[in-house]
């Protein structure tokens, strides 16, 4: 029975869990793939799984990793569109953290010439959320207003650069030391939430209000995020890092301004979903990631050993943009 490395949670807990050792290496279903893995990136629901607090979906693996860059190894046999020796980074339910992983052939992004494994890892995963969460979900129009919560985390940063594909003016919260990353990711106006109420700063940036929030924090801001929209803009709701019981909501408010609101979660997605989403991401997307115009932001790249010390980082909240795992150096 072929093995691999990969990471591993045998206990759920902190991040001294996270153990690299031995185990069987997965075959592709006749609908996958398998790429040999050279880089991964983290992301917070990673941290969520390892505590036991984010179960995976049923059928995928139970190793953590939800995104992946490296070459294809071998296909299922339904497999037309991708061949051994094809350079991917993909979206997975699953097994990042390993030296192989089993991908969906549907959840495969090509990777560009002149983009490496670093940039190609951390590119799924927050590029597919973003687009889905400002597109999909927001529709958002050409020179709308889009305040993002967590400006500085790989979504916001990529929910950045994809609004000013579209000329939508950006306001990104995010503790002062990370403003400069979000403004060149593209946002015109940051705002310091440590020290400053963005419900005041917002209103004194736009009059009208912002068109699109996009926002992870949850309860504790939700009532604001109310009070600073537009007639008619759309909430997101891609976590809720902050608690997800809000007190004394208004429902007037919400009718008074005739709010949308959206709440997503992308891992649970149907395979045809995600499908349908990487086939516009790559039309959409693939010429701009070639040209240089949107990138994934990294934070740090680190030996997929020192993978405890990836998940601390993260956790502490130190990170702006992405953590990167490199598996094969």
């Amino acid at each position: 029975m072929p093995t691999m490395r990969a990471v591993v949670v045998d206990t759920p807990g902190d991040p001294d869990q996270l153990t690299i050792r031995d185990i069987e290496r997965p075959e592709p279903k006749p609908h996958e793939v398998r790429i040999r893995v050279q880089a991964t990136a983290l992301n917070r629901a990673d941290t969520y799984q390892r505590r036991g607090h984010y179960p995976p979906p049923e059928g995928a693996p139970d190793t953590l990793g939800l995104e992946a860059a490296g070459t294809i190894d071998a296909v299922g046999t339904d497999v037309i569109d991708w061949a051994p020796g094809d350079r991917v980074c993909a979206l997975l339910p699953g097994g990042g953290y390993a030296e192989y992983a089993v991908a969906h052939a549907g959840h495969v992004l090509p990777v560009p010439n002149g983009i490496d494994w670093i940039q190609a890892a951390a590119f799924p995963e927050v590029f597919l959320t973003a687009y889905q969460a400002l597109h999909w979900l927001a529709n958002l129009n050409e020179g709308e207003t889009v305040l993002i919560h967590a400006g500085a985390s790989g979504v916001g940063t990529a929910a950045t650069q994809i609004a000013r594909l579209h000329d939508a003016i950006v306001i990104a919260t995010a503790s002062a030391p990370k403003h400069d990353i979000c403004r060149e990711a593209g946002a015109q106006h940051t705002i310091d939430y440590e020290n400053e109420d963005f419900a005041e700063r917002v209103p004194a940036i736009t009059e009208h209000g912002a068109d699109v929030v996009i926002d992870f924090v949850g309860a504790p801001y939700f009532n604001r995020n109310i009070e600073v929209m537009a007639t008619d803009g759309r909430l997101v709701q891609l976590a809720t890092m902050g608690g997800s019981t809000v007190n004394d909501m208004s429902l007037r408010a919400l009718m008074a301004k005739r709010i949308h609101m959206h709440a997503s979660t992308l891992r649970s997605r149907s395979d045809a979903y995600k499908t349908r989403l990487v086939q516009v991401v790559r039309a959409v997307l693939d010429g701009y990631w070639e040209a240089g115009r949107i990138a994934p932001v990294i934070d740090s790249v680190m030996d997929w050993t020192r993978v405890a010390e990836a998940h601390r980082r993260m956790e502490a909240n130190a990170n702006a943009g992405k953590i990167v795992l490199q598996v094969e150096a």
